[in-house]
């Protein structure tokens, strides 16, 4: 008999954010209800379509995070239906891993339910050199799976390519941007917080100076500045060559959240428009 089919299951459901099914989907829901809509951004430009081709979001726990996590994803509630493929990156915090890592699981868990991992995806970008294999780099990483349950509310049914990002070139994460950019069923979901464990007017200084650098889809960035920099820096690049609109939707610390103020860790949210 064939084996079945390997699901990721959770890593950090009752740390991160709420392990009961209930719980968790009434926390995201009061987040998402809880954003304001007042971008502190540009307003968008006539020229972008209204719904982001990608997103910036970051990935601490729900108490830290949660409302900017909520600015990023609000921006989705419109494409509910329309997206069916979420392309997520996010940095190795626990695990080395040398280029992008692919989880080899059919689906990733979360208390909401199972989501797919896209095998046409996958087998799109699984024959670059850059691109391998390697459950151990998703078993505990937590970078991926907090931006899970937003999505899931947001847009119900939909499939997942989930890649761990190490030390990778940003050609090489531009790369496998490319193979699997696609049309408008598919969304670009980049995890990252920003500063680490700084005093909190230096922190605010040192996230101002990294979303200016953003809005500018500039880099490569600082990974002491970004803890998702290499994902970040590929994504940027082919942001610059595809002529996206960048907006700052949010820009936070936990010191404005749910921590102290001696040290900080930024977050910020961040939405990228296609042209009409």
């Amino acid at each position: 008999m064939a084996a079945a089919p390997s699901i990721r299951p959770p890593a950090v459901a009752g740390s991160f954010y709420p392990a009961a099914a209930g719980e968790l989907r009434a926390t995201v829901e009061a987040l998402l209800a809880g954003v304001d809509g007042q971008e502190i951004g540009a307003a968008l430009p006539p020229a972008a379509r209204p719904v982001p081709k990608a997103l910036l979001a970051p990935h601490a726990g729900y108490v830290y995070s949660g409302p900017v996590v909520a600015s990023a994803f609000s921006t989705l509630a419109a494409a509910a239906g329309s997206i069916r493929r979420v392309v997520l990156l996010g940095p190795a915090h626990r695990v080395a891993v040398a280029g992008l890592a692919l989880p080899g699981d059919a689906a990733f868990a979360t208390p909401l339910g199972n989501v797919s991992v896209d095998a046409e995806a996958v087998a799109a970008v699984a024959g670059l050199p850059q691109v391998t294999v390697d459950r151990r780099a998703h078993a505990p990483e937590h970078s991926l799976e907090v931006e899970l349950p937003f999505l899931q509310i947001l847009l119900g049914d939909f499939q997942l390519l989930p890649l761990v990002v190490g030390e990778a070139a940003a050609d090489e994460v531009a790369e496998v941007l490319d193979r699997v950019w696609g049309e408008d069923e598919t969304a670009i979901v980049i995890s990252s917080d920003l500063s680490h464990y700084l005093p909190y007017e230096v922190a605010r200084e040192v996230d101002g100076e990294t979303a200016r650098e953003i809005l500018r889809l500039g880099g490569p960035l600082d990974p002491r500045r970004a803890c998702g920099a290499y994902p970040l820096s590929g994504f940027l690049r082919v942001a610059k060559q595809r002529g996206l609109l960048p907006r700052l939707l949010d820009l936070r610390s936990s010191g404005d959240t749910a921590g102290d103020r001696r040290q900080v860790v930024g977050y910020g949210a961040f939405a990228f428009h296609e042209r009409n």
